[in-house]
């Protein structure tokens, strides 16, 4: 009975000094809004960039290792690798198979750069060669079809754009100096973005027998590649290869794309962490602002504090009735701090990330109950010490004061 006495006596208080209740409060209700919002944009970028990662989070990028570096990258130019210790020969791809074979799809590769002429339009390009049944796996055609003969090509959306190609079109691949070989287009290869293994967008694909009669290195490859089944294997799979092709000096290095999606997803997280202290700025300020008013109340009430002492209040009871006043004002700054921040949160979001497909995903709304205990802590915090001020006045002094 006497708890609820003094729940009520912390009410009126609030209600009689409602503009100042309401102008503290109101510095809770923008800390929660800044820390949630702050919380929900960083999650959401998370989400988005993990989901776009994750796509190709399950590859293994096998290449030969070269004496002071990795090896080429896919269409890094110049052609096919030069000397032995730059190349995968079918018998190293035969080990590869056999380590790595069980954890999803391995495939091989050859890649260089050449010249690619369409009309009057030339540009450089990649040009890779793939066994036929792996292009239709790996790669998706928007337009068109795979290649079905040995002069059939497929190429990427931006290449086809720059060159103006089209289905059916001819274009010729190599400089008219040392000879041009033409080829038809069968199909446009649908926007796949950057990737590990297959920069395809502005890339010209074709049949491997295609390619070694262009540009030779018949079983030898420049890369192969390992899409895991299950991302969860990259670790055994990557360990698998070098157990299986490294045992006596380093062939082959191994590329993980997941360790990259870690990077990103890590580095994400260090920005959202950074910039939700930030924003907890505003909620040391509505501290601040919370102590001067519990203070000004102790200062305006020392009549009413001797009055309650006086009659047998115990100082355990007259803090609590202060530190109820600081919670009243955090739970109200909370509550509607929380409200706002789902609509604020929402077109931040929205006008930052470009779409809201993860905004009311467990992981981007739990930053608006985190917001909320946040801001209520820091007001009880704030009201301790004036709640332990009032309760130790002297009831004697209090009433001569009144």
């Amino acid at each position: 009975m006497t708890g609820d006495i003094i729940f009520r006596l912390s009410v009126r208080s609030v209600r009689v000094h409602l503009l100042r209740s309401v102008l503290a409060a109101l510095g809770i209700v923008i800390g929660v809004i800044a820390i949630a919002t702050m919380g929900m944009l960083g999650a959401n970028m998370t989400l988005s960039a993990t989901a776009q990662l994750s796509s190709m989070g399950n590859i293994l990028v096998v290449r030969p290792h070269m004496e002071g570096g990795g090896g080429f990258g896919p269409g890094g130019g110049g052609g096919s690798s030069t000397s032995e210790e730059a190349v995968l020969t079918e018998l190293q791809f035969k080990d590869l198979e056999r380590a790595a074979g069980k954890y999803g799809l391995v495939y091989h590769l050859h890649s260089t750069s050449d010249t690619i002429t369409s009309g009057s339009e030339s540009r450089r390009a990649s040009i890779y060669g793939m066994d036929p049944e792996d292009i239709q796996t790996v790669l998706e055609v928007e337009t068109g079809d795979y290649p079905r003969s040995t002069n059939d090509i497929v190429v990427g959306p931006t290449l086809a754009e720059r060159l103006g190609l089209s289905i059916g079109g001819r274009v010729k691949i190599g400089k008219e100096e040392t000879g041009q070989h033409t080829v038809r287009v069968v199909g446009i290869l649908k926007q796949r973005g950057l990737s590990m293994d297959i920069n395809s967008d502005q890339a010209v694909l074709m049949a491997d027998k295609l390619y070694t009669s262009l540009y030779g290195g018949e079983g030898e490859y420049d890369q192969a590649t390992v899409v895991l089944e299950n991302i969860e294997d990259a670790t055994a799979a990557k360990e698998a290869i070098e157990n299986q092709m490294n045992k006596r000096e380093e062939v082959v290095s191994v590329q993980d794309s997941s360790r990259m999606l870690e990077t990103i997803t890590s580095t994400l997280g260090t920005l959202t962490a950074f910039v939700m202290a930030i924003a907890g700025i505003s909620l040391l300020v509505a501290a601040v602002s919370i102590f001067n008013v519990m203070m000004m109340s102790v200062t305006e009430r020392i009549g009413e504090i001797g009055v309650l002492r006086s009659i047998g209040t115990q100082k355990p009871e007259v803090r609590r009735m202060f530190v109820y006043e600081a919670a009243i004002l955090g739970v109200v700054g909370a509550v509607i701090g929380a409200i706002l921040s789902l609509a604020i949160g929402y077109l931040v979001v929205l006008a930052m990330t470009g779409g809201t497909d993860y905004f009311f995903a467990p992981a981007s709304l739990l930053y608006i109950p985190m917001a909320m205990v946040v801001g209520i802590i820091i007001c009880i915090v704030s009201g301790v010490y004036p709640a332990w001020q009032a309760s130790n006045l002297d009831p004697i002094e209090a009433l001569r004061a009144e």
